[in-house]
């Protein structure tokens, strides 16, 4: 699994680091209002994971899958919601947590649906933006790192389904047999 690595991008250590001062940024915004945070999985259960154990304020835990990727390398640019969320999140504060933002049009959607749902206030957390890839304007709130235009794998993100379980972001190679990671 690892031959197919290029470089890694953040190790470990930077990425336990730029979590805690990410809580730190989300901690200061909220000052201790409660929150629903919503795990857009499955790339941001890592992170997601590990960012709100560093909150302190009152935190309820939601899961929302999603795709545009399925099994391609590229996004399809048509979002399917695949898991749906159970609170109502009338009047809520609502952190949605991203494992990274490409294309910007998974996180535009979900925000536009959840202030049709009449939430409060809804922000946006991101380990990751690749600005170079957007197709619609869109910035998180609060970004850990920026990546470049490479597929990058590890800390939860995969490619169909694999590699999610490093412990650092990488670049994958671009000359790997991708039929053969299915």
């Amino acid at each position: 699994m690892t031959n197919d690595i290029e470089h890694i991008l953040y190790t470990e250590e930077q990425i336990y680091k730029r979590v805690k001062e990410l809580a730190c940024e989300i901690n200061s915004y909220y000052s201790g209002k409660p929150i629903i945070a919503v795990f857009v999985l499955k790339g941001s259960a890592f992170f997601a994971s590990d960012l709100i154990r560093w909150l302190n304020m009152d935190v309820t835990m939601e899961f929302m899958s999603v795709s545009s990727y399925g099994i391609e390398s590229v996004s399809s640019g048509k979002l399917t919601i695949k898991r749906d969320i159970d609170s109502d999140v009338t009047d809520k504060n609502v952190l949605l947590i991203e494992d990274i933002i490409d294309t910007g049009i998974t996180l535009s959607t979900l925000k536009n649906l959840f202030v049709q749902r009449g939430a409060n206030d809804i922000k946006v957390v991101t380990m990751l933006s690749k600005p170079s890839r957007r197709i619609v304007k869109f910035e998180a709130d609060f970004t850990g790192f920026e990546v470049p235009d490479e597929f990058v794998v590890g800390y939860g993100l995969d490619y169909a389904d694999k590699y999610r379980n490093l412990p650092y972001i990488a670049s994958l190679k671009r000359h790997i047999d991708r039929k053969s990671v299915v």
